[in-house]
């Protein structure tokens, strides 16, 4: 039965995953310290699902041309470079036993930028979001640096901090930014997670539940955007890190069950509205 749980699991953020193209793995690591994972096993964990995760969404996007594939290659490579510099420092906190605070606590502060930046960014019309031709190297470089950093910090793919950075700073399309973003994660994690996992033992089984419920669910979610404006995609983002924001606070207030809830609550939440939308949409399409 707990096998089963870890299936619906995956497949639920897998959806996620594809609609904000954030790589599941920022959802996924504060509901493994939730569940009472320890630190390296959620990073190491959470890593294999995005992998997973991320294979699973590009599929979709490569159909709906939302890849930018030269910016995503770029950002990658920077982004495997990060990862390299950033493991030893949680093995260093590992040691001296700060990373059930550090960990979280790094959580909260990026959360709470990001949740800002998206929110304000979905208050803008589309017309709004320029949508340059070319995009300042140093600047793809710099952003996939920083998601490779905080990917092998964190157990994250990086996409929940390149998503945000490359729509405000270097002007992607929210849709191509989804793509580009999958593209690059799939590069980070891979290596990410082959770094960690040959001196970190997990439960191989829970990893292969979590990305047996991608099967579908990154798909379905990568084709559910072509039923939202840019806009509406940018200010559900910045709820969500808001909902994972709070998951992490009352984590180090040992609420764990007070944080699952407040999870759950946003999951049903974003079902509830896509389907309310896509009904709407198909409607009008039919006259």
């Amino acid at each position: 039965m707990e096998y089963i749980l870890y299936l619906l699991l995956g497949g639920l953020i897998s959806v996620l995953s594809g609609f904000f193209g954030v790589g599941g793995g920022f959802i996924l690591t504060p509901i493994l310290l939730l569940l009472g994972f320890s630190p390296l096993e959620a990073i190491t964990t959470s890593l294999f699902f995005t992998v997973g995760t991320s294979i699973s969404g590009i599929t979709a996007h490569i159909r709906l041309k939302n890849i930018l594939w030269k910016e995503g290659l770029m950002m990658g490579l920077s982004g495997i470079a990060a990862t390299q510099l950033a493991r030893p420092l949680v093995y260093a906190l590992e040691a001296r036993g700060w990373d059930e605070i550090v960990i979280p606590f790094l959580y909260i502060v990026l959360l709470a930028y990001f949740a800002v930046k998206m929110i304000r960014q979905g208050r803008k019309k589309d017309e709004g979001i320029p949508a340059p031709a070319n995009f300042s190297l140093p600047k793809l470089l710099a952003v996939g640096f920083l998601g490779g950093f905080v990917s092998a910090t964190l157990g994250v793919g990086g996409g929940f901090i390149i998503v945000p950075l490359i729509i405000t700073s270097l002007g992607f399309n929210p849709k191509k930014a989804v793509g580009t973003s999958l593209f690059a994660v799939l590069l980070i994690v891979s290596v990410g997670f082959v770094s960690y996992a040959v001196n970190t033992e997990i439960d191989y089984f829970i990893g292969l539940m979590l990305i047996a419920g991608t099967l579908a669910g990154s798909p379905f979610g990568a084709r559910m955007t072509g039923y939202f404006e840019n806009r509406e995609m940018n200010a559900m983002l910045g709820i969500l890190y808001l909902v994972t924001l709070a998951g992490a606070v009352l984590k180090l207030f040992d609420l764990n069950k007070t944080g699952l809830w407040i999870m759950g609550i946003f999951i049903v939440y974003f079902f509830a509205r896509s389907i309310l939308k896509i009904k709407t949409t198909r409607k009008m399409e039919k006259g």
